[in-house]
């Protein structure tokens, strides 16, 4: 069993798993329209991943966390994208087209459930992207939502 992470506000429980957010505003690995879930391989990767968007306005969001545990069935496939396979500018900011088109081709073949794609942040680290058109998505066991805060000295 592989464990990933989700972190989210508290308000956005009840789709954290649809894949609407990524739907309605498209991501560095899909396009708008594309639904997909994000997660990470790490809470502290996860909090990092939502960290690089907040503002210094954002503190008061920052305590509206939850941390919500996703454990992975050793027996679903899971796709990969490697850094190496990569074009150089695939970190930039805003993400490139060619990334987000990278996962919403493997988001509509439905090659697998699962895709490990290199963080932006730390490129030796993984997010996974969970598909929720696949079959074998509803496999993916979600646990209980824990709260979360960012200690407040990052936002020096």
């Amino acid at each position: 069993m592989r464990r990933a992470w989700r972190l989210i506000r508290r308000k956005r429980l009840s789709d954290a798993f649809t894949g609407e957010g990524a739907r309605l505003g498209g991501g560095r690995w899909n396009q708008r329209g594309t639904p997909v879930v994000y997660v990470s391989e790490t809470l502290s990767l996860a909090a990092l991943e939502l960290f690089v968007h907040f503002t210094g306005r954002d503190i008061n969001l920052a305590k509206s966390l939850v941390a919500i545990p996703v454990d992975i069935p050793d027996s679903l496939e899971i796709s990969e994208i490697h850094v190496k396979d990569l074009d150089p500018v695939w970190r930039t900011s805003p993400p490139p087209d060619y990334t987000k088109d990278i996962g919403t081709q493997w988001a509509q073949c439905k090659a697998s459930p699962i895709l490990r794609v290199p963080s932006a942040v730390i490129p030796e680290e993984y997010n996974l992207m969970l598909n929720p058109a696949h079959e074998g998505f509803r496999k993916i066991k979600t646990g209980k939502p824990r709260d979360f805060t960012l200690d407040e000295r990052m936002w020096k």
